[in-house]
């Protein structure tokens, strides 16, 4: 079977380390970035080409809250989310005249592999500061991402960062 489109890019890679910034090598810095932001930006700069030949297309970033706010022993992991979500919003700019979306979702923490790696006592103090005292589910987050790849023929929401995070960021 041949599909002669890209409707949606759904850029979700992610991994996650902890380290105070003292002890961080160069090399667990690099690592971050490449794999949380510099893989948006090659799998975005892909397929814009096509989008734009169409004249449709959403891009849905996963980022996190801690983009939008930090976290002790993780800045790196912080940076690297923040940068994702500035991209967003400038490839927004740069592609709504093509009827293309790019949109973020920067959920809080979420029981998954992921964050199975982190420590207990970050865990225990992570659900102390939420709303919500709870981390959430993958099935309770991607009701998010079908919202932003909906309905092709228009959508409003562009250069958005959508928060299913527990109420660990409120804006």
């Amino acid at each position: 079977m041949r599909f002669d489109r890209i409707d949606i890019l759904v850029n979700n890679a992610g991994i996650l380390t902890q380290s105070l910034i003292q002890e961080m090598s160069v090399e667990v810095w690099d690592r971050m970035i490449e794999v949380d932001l510099k893989s948006v930006f090659l799998t975005t700069r892909y397929v814009v080409p096509y989008m734009i030949s169409q004249k449709n297309g959403r891009i849905i970033n996963t980022s996190s809250q801690l983009g939008q706010k930090g976290g002790a022993e993780l800045s790196h992991y912080a940076a690297a989310e923040a940068g994702v979500i500035g991209f967003k919003k400038s490839i927004a700019l740069e592609s709504g005249q093509y009827g293309i979306t790019a949109n973020c979702i920067a959920p809080g923490p979420v029981e998954t592999e992921m964050v199975a790696g982190i420590s207990e006592e970050w865990k225990i103090q992570k659900r102390s500061e939420l709303a919500i005292p709870r981390f959430g589910k993958p099935e309770e987050v991607a009701p998010t991402a079908v919202m932003l790849a909906a309905n092709p023929d228009g959508n409003i929401y562009t250069g958005q960062t959508l928060g299913p995070n527990s109420g660990d960021v409120m804006i």
